[in-house]
């Protein structure tokens, strides 16, 4: 009988993962600093002792005392944490196995992987939702997809599983925090329990969930760009159920945000009795959904996998890769060595699992037509290929080149470029970002450091594009040659208004050898031009 020590054993994961060692026959330690608590879990289970031990002390001792097979750390928080636990398993020929979803713990952890290879143990960070799991969900999403745009996760948790301090601290740990982003082909920063956006989770034959879910930082942020062909753009976001809830805490970041305070970390301790004084409240219901984006047999296709826990079995979910991997390593089937859990099962691994509890899952796969082949129709095939390689956009893309760009002279002129915050007048470096969900597409140009956004969509058999409350109508004509914008109508906060009053802007669109090259002047009624820029770029 293979005997594992489980760190955080009576915990909120803890616990699950413990009881579910000892139904397969493992004879478990329950380990916390909790003596009591240990004792109580330890006296539900077959084959369990208690053991009171502290993760920020020497565990080298104990080890050697009790000599398990595997430890597995399911305690944390492990940001900012180090690899002690780690280092001491090795040291003493024991296993390890975490439940680690923090961003820098899980990818740094191959530096430990020397050592592990001469112990001939295995060391595998992040067995847990991310990146076990969600590293199994993509790369069964990806098969087939000679490039992958991008992928986006998000968790939502029912209001009714309390998380423990370290989930309550690791949260806390990023919100208002700068987090590192590969998006539109480079790096950018942007900020943590930002990005809000509703998320839908269906899965057929159960009721839909419907939650507001924010930018979460997860090792996934590194290892997917990192690891899957194409280089994909990558969101991981995360909400609690209720959305006043997470509301709260983006309102909260901005205090981080602007410098106020250093981190919303030591406010843990509040929010951990404000959950549980909910946790009455809402349903017992959690969803979990990955969506990745890319091209399979040259076109443009939207993979998205969907899971719904009932009954409570949401908490279950982040146990199950650990336990899944303890059981690999008693099979022999793991190799030695440090490293992260985003590669290490696939999917099948988890299904015995899931269907062992109330959790539902369903697969989708539908093609997707880019925004500019739906408005431009049939002559789309005609215009040229440097042209529609900017365009033909699924998920994520980025391009890069050089512009130059004339401002108008007049007060008003630049006033407007101001408000709009147009580039100011010169030759720069251009970089555009191009995002797109649900069938519109986000564009961010960045001159040289000075950027302006536009969210473009369709309606009816027309083009419109977004700058903040007023909306552009074009026709796309379109031919060999390339393509033009042509203005049909605006409107102001909704309000339709006169094309006369209407900006005057005819863009072009056209390809000089390999470049995609544009022209696109924008004039108002009594003022003249307000700017003017034009240049060339290439997709990245």
């Amino acid at each position: 009988m293979n005997s594992v020590i489980v760190l955080g054993g009576y915990g909120g994961f803890g616990a699950r993962l413990s009881k579910r060692l000892a139904a397969d026959g493992w004879a478990v330690l329950v380990a916390g600093r909790n003596g009591a608590a240990a004792e109580r879990l330890a006296a539900e289970l077959p084959n369990a002792l208690p053991l009171v031990l502290d993760r920020t002390a020497d565990l080298r001792p104990v080890l050697e005392a009790h000599r398990p097979f595997l430890l597995i750390d399911a305690a944390g928080p492990f940001q900012g944490s180090g690899y002690q636990v780690a280092e001491a398993c090795f040291a003493c020929g024991v296993h390890y196995i975490d439940l680690a979803d923090a961003r820098e713990f899980v990818c740094g952890i191959g530096r430990l992987d020397a050592a592990a290879l001469a112990a001939s143990v295995a060391v595998v960070s992040g067995g847990s939702s991310v990146p076990a799991l969600s590293g199994a969900v993509i790369a069964e999403l990806a098969q087939g997809m000679a490039e992958v745009c991008s992928v986006e996760t998000s968790i939502s948790a029912s209001n009714r599983a309390t998380a423990g301090a370290s989930v309550a601290a690791a949260i806390l740990s990023y919100v208002g925090k700068p987090v590192r982003l590969w998006r539109g082909r480079r790096w950018r920063q942007e900020t943590g329990w930002h990005r809000l956006h509703h998320e839908t989770y269906r899965v057929p034959g159960r009721l839909p969930i419907r939650r507001l879910v924010a930018l979460a930082d997860v090792p996934d942020h590194d290892l997917v760009p990192g690891t899957v062909p194409g280089k994909p753009a990558t969101t991981f976001r995360a909400g609690p159920e209720f959305a006043f809830q997470l509301l709260t805490l983006w309102l909260l970041s901005w205090l981080v945000k602007w410098g106020w305070v250093r981190s919303l970390s030591p406010f843990a301790r509040w929010l951990l009795p404000l959950q549980r004084l909910s946790a009455r409240f809402g349903t017992d219901r959690s969803a979990m959904t990955i969506a990745v984006k890319g091209i399979a047999d040259g076109e443009p296709v939207v993979r998205r996998w969907t899971l719904i826990a009932e009954n409570g079995d949401g908490p279950e979910i982040p146990t199950i890769a650990a336990h899944v991997l303890a059981n690999a390593l008693a099979a022999d089937h793991l190799a030695p060595g440090a490293r992260h859990a985003a590669s290490e099962l696939a999917l099948r691994d988890f299904d015995a699992h899931f269907d062992r509890l109330a959790i539902f899952r369903a697969v989708e796969s539908v093609p997707y037509l880019p925004l500019y082949r739906r408005v431009i129709g049939p002559a789309y095939a005609a215009m040229p290929k440097p042209v529609r390689a900017l365009h033909d956009l699924v998920g994520d893309a980025g391009a890069r080149g050089t512009a130059t760009v004339r401002r108008g002279r007049s007060l008003p002129a630049r006033i407007v470029c101001t408000v709009m915050r147009f580039p100011p007048e010169g030759a720069h470096d251009l970089h555009v970002s191009f995002e797109e969900r649900d069938g519109t597409e986000r564009w961010t140009r960045d001159f040289a450091g000075h950027a302006f956004t536009s969210e473009l969509s369709q309606r009816g058999e027309r083009l419109v594009e977004r700058f903040g409350p007023m909306r552009f109508s074009f026709d796309l004509p379109a031919d060999t040659s390339g393509l033009r914008m042509v203005m049909r109508g605006w409107s102001a906060f909704g309000v339709p208004m006169p094309l006369w009053l209407a900006p005057r802007s005819e863009a072009r669109e056209w390809a000089e050898g390999e470049d995609f090259c544009f022209d696109v002047p924008i004039a108002l009624p009594g003022i003249g031009t307000v700017v003017h820029y034009s240049g060339r770029l290439r997709r990245i």
